[in-house]
């Protein structure tokens, strides 16, 4: 959480939202702010790096921001954790789950596709568009708490059963409140913001969401919330990657696209492809791995 690179606020980033004057990385070139710190060297490594250039990626931001989540939910061996989100990031965050030792790991979403490809890398799943979460808890465990959670959806969320097609920016967070066991934790990798235009309504253009915290307070929970310190956990992520404990391309389906695809990649994706898209400017990747396909 630097205190000075942005002047607005604590922490800082490039291409994100709030966080300071830097533009983002989707272009022909990028210039890293303050590259002797923030990069990642991958070139000493054995095996490689090129070879699993897709998997090493996702260093950047979503494989260890799903680890994160899990990290600060208390994910370990035996646990079982229920995931909020089945986008890359929730994927992540299974995968992470799976990687930590969890013993059951839940990903819960309501799109199909996404559901699929979570079941795909051996996760049980939960679609809300169908129910209270807690009940499809029960169906699974013969329970209907969880030992921790991980909210990777954030503010955008859309509620359950009959109210799935409508934004409900507390949901997730009630949810993951209502399904956790006493003293557990849960993981908010999940963006919430301080401002929102196209919030459902004036409290939650601010940020002001109606979350039970006395249920949460209850059952003596704790929250961990925040940027994810990505440099905590990149380089023996990376290790992971190159010691195959962690597929984490097949994981979160990445797929290589151009630049000039990246329009119709946005649009795909909004509409809950379940597919994480590479922008690959120069061809390289693409080039090396031989192909520009899905890479399982």
């Amino acid at each position: 959480m630097c205190l000075n690179v942005n002047p607005a606020r604590p922490g800082a980033a490039y291409g994100y939202v709030d966080m300071g004057g830097w533009k983002g990385g989707q272009a022909e070139y990028v210039m890293i702010p303050y590259a002797d710190f923030n990069l990642l060297k991958l070139g000493t490594m054995s095996g490689g790096a090129m070879d699993k250039i897709l998997d090493l990626t996702m260093l950047s931001d979503i494989l260890p921001t799903g680890f994160h989540g899990c990290v600060t939910a208390g994910v370990g061996p035996g646990s079982t954790v229920y995931i909020a989100g089945a986008g890359p990031v929730g994927l992540a965050a299974a995968a992470g789950a799976q990687l930590l030792g969890a013993a059951c790991v839940i990903v819960g979403d309501l799109i199909p596709e996404r559901l699929a490809q979570a079941k795909k890398i051996g996760c049980e799943v939960v679609d809300v568009s169908k129910g209270p979460v807690q009940d499809q808890i029960n169906a699974i465990l013969g329970v209907p708490e969880v030992d921790c959670s991980v909210d990777a959806v954030g503010f955008e969320a859309r509620g359950c059963g009959h109210s799935s097609h409508k934004e409900v920016p507390a949901q997730v967070l009630n949810d993951c409140m209502t399904i956790t066991k006493a003293a557990g934790a849960i993981g908010i990798p999940g963006l919430y913001v301080t401002g929102d235009p196209g919030g459902v309504d004036s409290a939650a253009k601010e940020g002001s969401l109606s979350v039970r915290l006395g249920l949460g307070w209850a059952k003596s929970h704790s929250f961990h919330t925040g940027q994810c310190p990505v440099l905590k956990y990149n380089a023996k992520l990376a290790k992971a990657i190159m010691y195959d404990k962690i597929k984490i391309a097949n994981a979160v389906n990445a797929k290589l696209i151009s630049l000039e695809d990246a329009p119709k990649g946005y649009k795909d994706f909004d509409k809950g492809t379940s597919v994480k898209y590479v922008i690959d400017p120069h061809g390289t990747c693409k080039h090396h791995l031989g192909c520009g396909h899905h890479v399982f």
